[in-house]
C-alpha cells in the first residue's frame, strides 16, 4: 500500500488533537481578597481551583511555602496569615499556574499531573507533551 503526500498529511492532521488546534486566549483567573486586621481572606478559591483543575492540598502547600506564612481553609475561603495584597496574591497565583499547570510546549492549561514511576509529571491533553513537575 502506497500512500500519496498529500494523502499521509490529512491522516497526520487527522491524528492531532482537536484542543491542539484551538487558538482561544486563555487568561489567569484573579483573585478576590481583602484585608481585615492582619489577615488576608481570598474569596473566589473554588472557581480559581476549578479552573486550574489541581489538588487544594498542593495549591496551599505552595501559597504557604511563597507567603511564609500559614494558609487556612475558612468555609469557601481561604485565610492567610499576614497583610498581603490582590497584586501579590495575582503574581503568586500567575507563578502557580506558570508552573504547575501551563504546558511548557503550547502554554495551554490542560494538563493533568500524573505520577510515573515516582516521578510526578504533567501530561498535555492538549499537545501530547509530558515534562517532570518540581516539588514543593
Amino acid at each position: 500500500m502506497v500512500l500519496k503526500y498529500d494523502e499521509m498529511l490529512d491522516r497526520a492532521y487527522l491524528s492531532i488533537p482537536k484542543k491542539a488546534l484551538d487558538h482561544e486566549r486563555f487568561e489567569i483567573p484573579r483573585v478576590e481578597s481583602n484585608i481585615q486586621g492582619k489577615k488576608t481572606f481570598v474569596k473566589n478559591v473554588t472557581s480559581l481551583l476549578k479552573e486550574m483543575r489541581r489538588d487544594k492540598k498542593h495549591f496551599l502547600k505552595f501559597l504557604t511555602k511563597e507567603t511564609g506564612t500559614s494558609v487556612t481553609e475558612s468555609g469557601a475561603n481561604l485565610l492567610v496569615n499576614g497583610k498581603i495584597g490582590a497584586i501579590q496574591l495575582n503574581k503568586l497565583i500567575e507563578s502557580y499556574f506558570k508552573q504547575f499547570v501551563l504546558c511548557s510546549e503550547c502554554k495551554k492549561p490542560d494538563t493533568k499531573i500524573l505520577v510515573q514511576q515516582g516521578t510526578k509529571m504533567m501530561k498535555c491533553e492538549a499537545c501530547g507533551a509530558i515534562t517532570p513537575v518540581k516539588g514543593i
